[in-house]
């Protein structure tokens, strides 16, 4: 049974307070690209409503030399709090895309300074700039002087095992003007691969005035409150836990205000959602949307009886109705598998009745 301690509940109780704007939820949803898109943050802020979320990742120097916005970069004016990520090694492009973010509405901007991928840090941006302080911080103090609202840096706790920079480039985003650090607790080099080490968070929390947010490895309820516990963070984001689950950010959030956990979808309801998810898709990005729904299609078929060959189909999709269909059929043959148990169960108990009465 997952508990709280008094001193955890008692800091929880509180807003969050990223410099002067105010999130009445202690868990985010991590920006995560081909993710993150608008389709995605209705349905995660359908159980979290108070939980700041974040857009995909948006790149400085390519919205430069764009007339009009990307759509990884729109988001509805009623969907806050929100927050628009940034990423590039240029401080003063960096700083001109902020303008345009706070244009779209956003409440933060968040700084992309610990993506892993080589096509991002070849070029001098994401996980590479803790390779590069001192143009970290420049970057920081631009886009701080840019825009009037909170400037966020998410970023990892080093390059290397030989290079964990955290405490220095924690330090360094704070004094030039950061309002907030989330630290995923993996180096560049581990990419996603061996456990988020949490320790580094805490070290963190223990050197900043700032809020820190623990990133890493929070895929329940019961890791968030582990971590929470172990780093004294002010806040956990969920990142790869929501894939195929847009429901974990919102059970944290429950189980953080009120001390009692949700009950678990079951594989039906994760079903519904998926094509909700893939119908919403469809009608936001067409047949673009289709073909981006395959991966999360694959996500939510997981845990239940079939869903390795409905995986393999769902993967495969060339249109809507062709997905729709898929989980329909799924969805009845789950539905008929639980009505055949529960009569199975009844059988099994109408027959220690009988036997009772016959002795």
């Amino acid at each position: 049974m997952v508990t709280l301690s008094p001193d955890l509940k008692a800091k929880l109780s509180t807003p969050l307070k990223i410099g002067s704007f105010e999130v009445k939820s202690r868990v985010l949803q991590s920006p995560l690209s081909g993710v993150t898109d608008m389709v995605f943050r209705r349905l995660v802020r359908r159980y979290a409503p108070e939980s700041m979320m974040y857009t995909e990742m948006v790149n400085a120097t390519g919205l430069h030399y764009v007339k009009q916005l990307p759509k990884i970069m729109e988001v509805d004016r009623n969907e806050r709090p929100i927050s628009i990520q940034l990423f590039d090694c240029r401080p003063d492009f960096l700083a001109e895309a902020a303008v345009k973010a706070v244009e779209e509405g956003a409440d933060t901007v968040d700084l992309n300074m610990g993506c892993p991928v080589n096509k991002i840090t070849k070029n001098g941006g994401g996980s590479s700039l803790l390779r590069q302080p001192e143009v970290a911080e420049a970057i920081v103090r631009e886009v701080v002087k840019a825009v009037d609202v909170p400037v966020t840096v998410k970023t990892r706790i080093g390059w290397s095992d030989k290079e964990i920079t955290i405490l220095d480039f924690a330090k360094r985003m704070q004094d030039a003007g950061a309002q907030m650090i989330t630290v995923h607790g993996r180096t560049r080099a581990q990419g996603y691969n061996g456990n988020a080490r949490w320790e580094w968070i805490a070290r963190v929390k223990e050197i900043l005035s700032i809020p820190v947010i623990g990133n890493g490895d929070i895929f329940s309820v019961e890791a968030a409150v582990k971590c929470l516990e172990q780093t004294g963070a002010d806040g956990v984001m969920c990142s790869r836990g929501t894939l195929g689950y847009p429901f974990l950010a919102g059970e944290i959030d429950y189980f953080l205000k009120t001390g009692e956990e949700l009950p678990a979808p079951t594989p039906i309801q994760r079903l519904e959602c998926a094509r909700e998810h893939l119908q919403a898709l469809y009608e936001y990005k067409g047949d673009r949307g289709v073909r981006q729904a395959r991966k999360h299609m694959t996500w939510y078929s997981k845990g239940f009886a079939g869903a390795a060959d409905l995986r393999g189909q769902l993967s495969l999709i060339e249109n809507v109705q062709q997905g729709v269909d898929l989980i329909d059929r799924a969805i009845e043959q789950l539905a008929n598998g639980y009505e055949l148990i529960e009569e199975n169960q009844l059988a099994i108990r109408l027959s220690g009745v009988c036997e009772a009465i016959a002795q």
